[in-house]
């Protein structure tokens, strides 16, 4: 199983469409406090439909926490900043994907703890900042699931 963690997500919508997208892949979702949402807020509820209900999802205190809980993990950071592209890796199941937040993507002091081949990124074109949340993870997750044979699926 995949597991997703967000740092300090910012925007509802975008992390209900994680919610939804961890339902229908069967990977795990992480987030990290604080959020820039509540857990009740309309508009995350909104974007992950009823998926809710169905999806895994583990809020973690802050990030020292959430990393030791994958102690022993494979894990890897999305960053812009990144020269491996995420699909020059071979994911295997139980890898742990790391993503910052909307405005400000991972904290550069996160992003540091990760060896440089374990920092990836999407290709973008040149002079772009960033791709929305919620999609960049949608891209890498489904490479992932896709190379590890689409297990769980109908």
């Amino acid at each position: 199983m995949l597991e997703i963690v967000l740092v300090q997500p910012e925007i509802p919508p975008n992390a209900g469409n994680v919610i939804r997208l961890a339902a229908n892949t069967g990977a795990r979702l992480h987030l990290v406090e604080p959020l820039g949402f509540s857990m009740g807020d309309r508009q995350l509820k909104r974007a992950g439909l009823d998926y809710h209900e169905i999806a895994q999802v583990k809020l973690h205190k802050e990030w020292n926490a959430c990393r030791a809980h994958f102690a022993g993990r494979r894990m890897f950071a999305f960053t812009t900043k990144a020269r491996k592209l995420y699909a020059d890796v071979r994911y295997a199941a139980g890898d742990v994907l790391v993503f910052g937040a909307e405005t400000a993507g991972l904290p550069e002091k996160i992003t540091e703890e990760f060896p440089a081949d374990m920092r990836l990124k999407l290709p973008m074109r040149p002079d772009n900042r960033s791709l929305n949340l919620s999609n960049a993870v949608a891209v890498v997750v489904y490479e992932a699931w896709r190379q590890l044979g689409f297990p769980g699926r109908g």
